[in-house]
């Protein structure tokens, strides 16, 4: 575990509310997602059963790693209306994970931990190549955008197809500077599954023709924490110690500019 205090909490606050009100401004529908959710939800999302002993569990339910299947599992067993297509959720949430296998310098400080925060983008839209992949590219824009204005250096990595997961059509993962490590860490994952979890999870719309389809679902990383921390830490340290805080941040810290020193 881990204790954020004064300041940091303060900067990781900052952070959620420059995040969510951005995600709002570009249209989506702002969620505060369950953390325990049932089986059917991981298992709808793909989840379960490759990724079963990562989640804890609790009685019959289970604790999870990412507001996703909770955000999919919302619109479970439904026939959604095609022309509010496409869908778009923004979560919050605070995450769960066992890190089963995890060993060296990962396993120490906030790097990989069992407990974090994180907002996540979920969108539901036609089951049509053509509408899907812009949508998809611009989910990845929302979290290029956010590390730009938050001036971090990250790259793009587009995941080949041996390293996706279940049901994965096209992945990417962003990696952001983090100099104690002398390389770059993942911080966003962004994947599209076609209509993958959408029939595992029963989840339809009419077409034109009247019949039921199929949608495709996407999601992404909008940021997660403690980790987006330890770059932003440690690429805005000064000499004497102090982190100045990105100018994105500011308004929400009462102006402050600094943070840290004695």
């Amino acid at each position: 575990g881990y204790y954020l205090k004064n300041d940091l909490l303060m900067l990781q606050w900052a952070l959620f509310s420059y995040c969510l009100n951005k995600m709002r401004e570009k249209g989506f529908t702002m969620m505060l997602t369950p953390t325990m959710v049932r089986e059917m939800a991981l298992i709808g999302s793909g989840h379960f059963p490759a990724a079963k002993e990562e989640i804890y569990a609790v009685d019959d339910n289970f604790l999870a790693g990412t507001s996703e299947p909770a955000l999919l599992a919302y619109r479970a067993e439904e026939l959604l209306d095609r022309s509010e297509l496409p869908l778009k959720y923004c979560a919050v949430s605070p995450c769960y994970r066992r890190e089963i296998g995890s060993y060296g310098k990962d396993t120490k400080g906030l790097y990989r931990v069992h407990e974090f925060w994180k907002i996540e983008q979920v969108v539901f839209c036609e089951s049509d190549l053509a509408v899907s992949m812009p949508l998809f590219e611009e989910l990845l824009s929302n979290a290029e955008e956010i590390l730009q204005e938050l001036a971090l250096p990250y790259r793009v990595l587009a995941i080949c197809t041996a390293d996706m997961g279940a049901g994965k059509y096209k992945m990417y993962d962003l990696e952001t500077w983090m100099p104690s490590r002398n390389g770059y860490g993942e911080t966003h994952s962004c994947s599209h599954l076609t209509d993958w979890q959408s029939r595992r999870l029963r989840i339809r719309y009419k077409g034109v023709s009247g019949k039921s389809i199929f949608p495709h679902t996407m999601n992404n990383t909008v940021i997660a924490s403690p980790r987006i921390l330890i770059a932003l830490l440690e690429n805005y340290q000064q000499a004497d110690g102090t982190v100045a805080i990105p100018d994105v941040l500011q308004p929400y810290l009462n102006g402050q500019t600094r943070i840290g020193g004695r």
